[in-house]
């Protein structure tokens, strides 16, 4: 049997047609709205920065007494235009997790002394004082005043910095201006390894 493209067109139009009307007079399966619950007790909407990266996209986050309730790309934002990558998209669940508040999330800095088996909270100062301590006490023996032909060259080679793609430029700017005042010579990036 030959079959014309006049005739194919026909056919399928009359049987998208009968499909139509079969569902629209009495297939059974009607559409019908549903209510959905409104939540009253919305702080608001503030607008943020993604913190994955340092692109700089733009979110908007609803938040309930300290409860993110919803977190989205803002439509406003000249870098992202309302689109967020897969690691933008999961950045509530920084803080929330299943609608509660994310159990694992550090908020005090932990120290484990040497020999321990078990870490113990402390302060932010002791946090840092400690850690400058230990840059400070590293750079200073093995510091490296000069060269094997007797240039000054101020430089230590037992430190290494590592920044992270969340830090933006201004960020980087004064992290490499630190690292060389320290006189380090291994600085690195995530984004270029």
């Amino acid at each position: 049997m030959e079959l014309s493209r006049r005739d194919f067109l026909k056919a399928s139009g009359a049987g998208v047609g009968g499909i139509v009307i079969w569902q629209a007079l009495g297939s059974g399966n009607k559409a019908s709205a549903k209510t959905i619950p409104l939540k009253k007790d919305i702080i608001g909407e503030t607008s943020t920065i993604c913190c994955y990266c340092s692109v700089g996209c733009g979110a908007v986050v609803a938040a309930s007494g300290n409860m993110v309730l919803n977190l989205e790309g803002d439509p406003d934002h000249p870098v992202n235009q309302g689109a967020l990558c897969p690691k933008g998209q999961a950045m509530l669940q920084i803080h929330n997790v299943n609608g509660a508040i994310n159990p694992y999330r550090l908020t005090k800095p932990l120290y484990r002394a040497p020999g321990a088996s078990d870490f113990t909270e402390i302060s932010w100062n002791d946090a840092i004082e400690r850690v400058a301590a230990r840059v400070k006490a590293t750079r200073d023996r093995t510091l490296i005043t000069k060269d094997s032909n007797g240039k000054t060259v101020n430089r230590t080679e037992a430190i290494g910095s590592l920044g992270g793609g969340e830090l933006d430029n201004e960020e980087c700017y004064l992290l490499t201006k630190m690292d060389r005042a320290l006189g380090l010579v291994y600085m690195e990036h995530c984004a270029r390894l």
